[in-house]
């Protein structure tokens, strides 16, 4: 439709909003905004304008890539401060505030605007007279000033910018001008020049260069930019009308909500934060420093025995060279410790768009447990609610619960919290309470009313309350009657018996509690699907625990929703922060790095744990300190909850491979030369560089790419597979085949709802994975109880990255064993599983050579498989101080000068790198001195323990089976820290803590016997049994209980002990000088 502009010239912006009407009367000849300047910006799609001096505005002076001011000063500020189209780093030119990073130059010298940074608003464009456009001055007619100021005092209306219609309203002798912020002054409306000035002409650098041929090397890039246009117009709000009738000033200020939208919505969703140098840098040094020292230190220890206790000398020299390579292990992983940042804003800007449907992406949750009567159901009911309240779009979330106990207590349980969840879900998301876990949000210490001013939220609260303890009172009166089962076993409540009556031979079930149609809160909203899962068994089967149980979610999941992403979560462990899935979504639906990102990790968090944190069950120092160190390599490793998959990493696809960048030739050298030096390789070094470089562009310069990835999305580039080999991959069900094929997720729409619940009872059926890849190469990886590890292994193997995310607000919290024996059992199976590993061909040692796994990050998987083996040497050199007390011997000899020097700086070498590990890590010395105790107290008895039973299960072929750990408790606030449960991971601790005390004890007693020369070498054994006794002392802590006395079996075990060695230092006679006794000659002569 034409637009009537009454005879006047209509200029504007299209992606600014701008929108200038001018009588023609004024004008001599009309020229557009193009003609003026002759260029359009080739990142905005704006004009080029012109400068004071009359000249068109040249941003790089190597290759005059068309670029507007405004988009050259937000480079040099917010960006990587380089040319788009060259990669030449943009010069200062006179009239721009001076950046970090530019040279000091005579002829650019402007001390007027060197400092000018106030005037650089949030969008990163610079309030500056060179960015006005000289066109509206050199082609305004001659309007008074007197008159422009009246209209200005009677309130303007200002035309909307209709593209195609004109506003009816504006008077026909009237300007009206429409100006983006950056470019107001005063009241907020440019005013012409009162004098006619001679058009500009275009005056480009290189005339005869068409401009199509600008750009990043695609000859589509028109095409592309107009498509760019469009598409960004739809993240713009029209610019609205301001001002009234009757009066008031239009200072340009409401139209500054509206044009951020245009660069927020193009810019990346997280950044890395790298490490403050200043703490980083000494924090190297000192690793190199102590990396000299343990050198030297190791040298001396071998090249200077002990004549008269050659054993000690050698069992010590041994442990400490094993000490040095488990600290190597250890400590390089964190070389490149980094933190990241994720923007919130900017995710719901580029996918969530007004009046549109949301294009976030799908995500199942998968939840698993095993036995209700030690994973309580209110426990694993307040981790759904969680789920299901959370900050995410309903049609886009389904969570999926595993029930691997084939319990009824837990399928009547989740049926009363999908029935609760109809009240709690709209309650949740009215208020924005957090966290949305009724249990610990009713039990928070906090003013529940801070920041909340809706009126009926007290009532709504206190309703909700009520409903909350009469669901409690439910859930508790099921778990009473599942204490006794019936002999006959459970009903369903038509009578049929229900199958999972027998754990270990039952069929598949399936049951879709919320999501179906007709389900809807009591608002009438729409809730996210909730669908219980308990795969079938049957006896001759193996079942692969925990790994088999999710790997039937990911076939059921794939059939039913089939989400591109997942996350995994256990029964325990609840959202703590609403927006944890839009968190992670920051990383993964990331245009420029999300594609190579197999999952993001999230840190464990644990509600419940006493101050003291006495047994390091909160592990700070791994989750803040070694997991930050592997984000800076290739991601964290996996722990087993809180983490979101990308489906596709976890059927066994390979990482998208880096595209190659195109080479570079030049014209002043021959040919013969430049293929000489394009046939050199690049170092890891630079190619890093030059992928951080890429991966740091801004996106507003970038969303050429923006289109090319999603085109490449639905086509991720592996390559055509029969269906014969997908079948034998993937097993025979053609409805879950088809889906794996499918890059962005989504399940068929051709086939009927009945057709995939029994597609899907077929995929969780026992037999589903005979001869297939499944725990192999695709889905969770068998061959270990933690299978956690040896899956992100496996993913990292195959060239992709993973991320750690560590948002202000805890993701998840969770539940920890917090009395001794329970955390021994914890710590048994997670070292267990490592054996297992270490003893398969999946060893980081000798297993994904050729893949994409960095070397740095080898080293990490390798020390997370090979500490359990520290156990024996950390067990002998505990045991080596009584030893030395008793027997009067140490493993070092006299010590001299140069060794004091040596041993005083490994000393000072430990205490710096540990300091320096909290300042960058932000942990407190409590927690890493409670990390150093436990490291002792479980190496001397899970590690151990975990040997022992990883051979028998490897070489002998004796299964063994952990205990789940207990969640929760009820009896009072930490009444299971002063539980005592007597095990056999307990003897060894308890052995070297007795025989320590006894050995400082007869030290003691022997230096009093021989006198004062005895005390300068007892000084030295007796520092070694006192570390071993203050490493300890949280486990005498836990044997004394609450009543604060020993149990009667460590009074027996001490006793049996003190006996034994009692006699054994009897058998060395310490009264007795060691030289023999003294015999004296006597003065008097006997025999006369």
């Amino acid at each position: 439709m034409a637009m009537n502009t009454g005879g006047r010239l209509v200029a504007g912006s299209h992606n600014r909003k701008e929108f200038v009407l001018i009588n023609a009367d004024e004008i001599g000849s009309i020229k557009s905004v193009q003609e003026l300047s002759g260029q359009t910006c080739k990142i905005c799609g704006d004009e080029v304008e012109i400068t004071l001096d009359g000249e068109l505005f040249v941003a790089c002076n190597e290759c005059a890539f068309p670029v507007c001011r405004p988009c050259y000063e937000y480079e040099r500020k917010e960006g990587n401060q380089s040319c788009p189209q060259c990669k030449t780093r943009y010069k200062r030119i006179k009239g721009s505030p001076r950046v970090e990073g530019d040279e000091d130059e005579d002829n650019v010298d402007d001390l007027e605007h060197e400092f000018d940074y106030g005037d650089i608003d949030d969008s990163g464009f610079t309030h500056s007279a060179g960015v006005i456009n000289s066109a509206y001055r050199g082609s305004a007619g001659s309007a008074s000033t007197s008159r422009h100021h009246h209209s200005s005092s009677q309130g303007l209306e200002f035309p909307l910018l209709t593209y195609g219609d004109e506003d009816a309203e504006n008077a026909y002798n009237e300007n009206a001008i429409i100006v983006p912020p950056y470019a107001s002054h005063g009241n907020g409306i440019h005013q012409p020049n009162s004098g006619t000035a001679t058009p500009l002409h275009p005056r480009p650098m290189v005339p005869e260069k068409d401009i199509a041929l600008y750009g990043y090397g695609s000859v589509a890039w028109k095409d592309r930019m107009e498509e760019w246009k469009r598409r960004q117009d739809e993240n713009l709000q029209v610019v609205r009308h301001q001002g009234s009738s009757d009066g008031g000033d239009f200072d340009g200020s409401e139209i500054d909500s509206d044009l951020p939208t245009m660069d927020e919505g193009r810019q990346p969703l997280s950044r890395k934060l790298p490490i403050a140098s200043s703490k980083i840098n000494p924090y190297r040094l000192i690793i190199v420093l102590r990396l000299v020292v343990l050198g030297l230190f190791l040298h001396y220890r071998i090249l200077n025995p002990v004549p008269d206790a050659q054993g000690l000398w050698m069992t010590s020299v041994i442990c400490e060279i094993w000490f040095a390579v488990s600290w190597i292990l250890d400590q390089f992983p964190k070389w490149y410790p980094i933190e990241r940042e994720t923007y919130l804003d900017r995710l719901s800007l580029r996918y969530e768009k007004e009046g549109k449907p949301s294009e976030l992406a799908d995500i199942d949750v998968f939840v698993s447990t095993v036995d209700p009567m030690k994973e309580p159901p209110l426990i694993t009911a307040n981790t759904v609610l969680s789920i299901l309240a959370v900050d995410y779009p309903v049609d886009k979330v389904s969570c999926y619960v595993s029930d691997d106990g084939a319990a009824m207590l837990t399928f009547e349980a989740l049926s009363e919290t999908s029935e609760f969840a109809r009240k709690w879900v709209p309650f949740s998301k009215k208020f924005n309470i957090e966290p949305r876990a009724p249990e610990w949000y009713f039990c928070q210490k906090m003013d529940y009313l801070k920041n909340k001013v809706h009126p009926a939220f007290v009532r709504e609260r206190r309703a909700i309350k009520r409903e909350y303890e009469e669901f409690k009172v439910r859930i508790n009166r099921l778990v009473a009657m599942a204490e006794k089962v019936p002999e006959e076993g459970w009903t369903m409540q038509d009578g049929t018996p229900w199958p999972g009556n027998n754990v270990r031979d039952h069929p598949g079930m399936i049951q879709v509690f919320l999501g179906h149609d007709g389900v809807r809160d009591i608002e009438g909203n729409e809730l996210p699907r909730l669908v219980y899962v308990s795969r079938e068994k049957r006896p001759g089967f193996e079942h692969h625990k925990k790994a088999g149980a999710m790997n039937s979610l990911i076939r059921v999941s794939a059939v039913l929703s089939n989400a591109p992403y997942l996350l995994n979560v256990d029964c325990d462990h609840y959202i703590n922060n609403s927006k944890a899935m839009r968190e992670a979504m920051c990383f993964m639906m990331d245009p420029t790095s999300g594609k190579k990102i197999c999952y993001v990790q999230f840190p464990q968090r644990f509600d419940g744990i006493d101050r003291h944190d006495r047994y390091s069950n909160r592990n700070v120092v791994f989750f803040d300190i070694n997991m930050k160190g592997l984000d800076g390599l290739q991601g964290p490793i996996y722990v087993g909850t809180g983490c979101v998959f990308r489906r596709q990493a976890l059927y066994g696809f390979d990482a998208p491979a880096k595209k190659k960048r195109p080479s570079k030739t030049c014209n002043c050298w021959p040919n013969w030369c430049c293929l000489l030096c394009n046939s050199r390789k690049k170092n890891k070094k630079d190619k890093k560089k030059s992928k951080h470089r890429e991966a740091s562009k801004q996106i507003h310069a970038l969303e050429t790419i923006e289109e090319g990835i999603e085109g490449e999305m639905s086509t991720i580039g592996q390559p055509l597979i029969s269906q014969e080999k997908l079948e034998k991959k993937f097993g025979q069900s053609p409805v879950f085949v088809n889906s794996t094929l499918v890059q962005n997720g989504g399940a068929p729409m051709s086939v009927s709802s009945t057709s995939r619940l029994q597609e899907a009872i077929h995929v969780i059926s026992c037999g589903y994975e005979d001869k297939t890849e499944w725990g192999k190469e695709v889905g969770w990886i068998y061959g270990s109880v933690t299978e956690d590890i040896l899956t992100g292994f496996k993913m990292h193997c195959h060239g992709w990255r993973s991320v750690y995310c560590m948002p202000a607000r805890p993701a998840f919290k969770g539940s920890a064993p917090i009395n001794l024996s329970d955390r021994l059992h914890q710590v048994l199976r997670w070292a267990l599983g490592s054996v297992e590993i270490f003893l398969s061909k999946h060893c980081p040692i000798w297993y994904g050579y050729g893949g994409g796994l960095n070397w740095l990050e080898r080293l990490s998987y390798i020390n997370s498989v090979v500490y359990p083996w520290t156990s024996i040497p950390l067990i002998v050199y505990c045991t080596l101080p009584a030893i030395c007390l008793l027997t009067g011997k140490f493993i070092v000899p006299e010590i001299s000068n140069y060794a004091g020097i040596i041993f005083m700086a490994l000393f000072i070498s430990i205490a710096a790198t540990g300091i320096l590990e909290m300042q960058w890590g932000k942990v407190g010395i409590d927690d890493w001195w409670r990390n150093e105790q436990f490291w002792v107290i479980g190496g001397v008895s899970a590690h151990f323990f975990s040997l022992i039973q990883g051979l028998l299960k490897v070489l002998a072929g004796v299964s063994t089976n952990f205990t789940v750990t207990s969640k929760g408790a009820d009896d009072g606030e930490f009444s299971e820290l002063y539980i005592f449960k007597w095990t056999s991971l307990l003897i060894m601790p308890t052995t070297l803590l007795i025989i320590n005390v006894i050995g400082v004890v007869v030290g003691v007693a022997d230096a009093v016997n021989n006198g004062y020369e005895s005390w300068g070498p007892l000084f030295g054994r007796l520092f070694f049994a006192i570390w071993v006794i203050v490493h300890l002392y949280p486990f005498l802590k836990g044997l004394s209980g609450k009543q604060q006395r020993v149990p009667t079996v460590i009074v027996i075990w001490s006793v049996l002990l003190a006996s034994i060695l009692t006699l054994v230092w009897v058998r060395i006679n310490p009264f007795v000088s060691r030289d023999g006794p003294i015999l004296e000659i006597c003065g008097l002569d006997c025999d006369n």
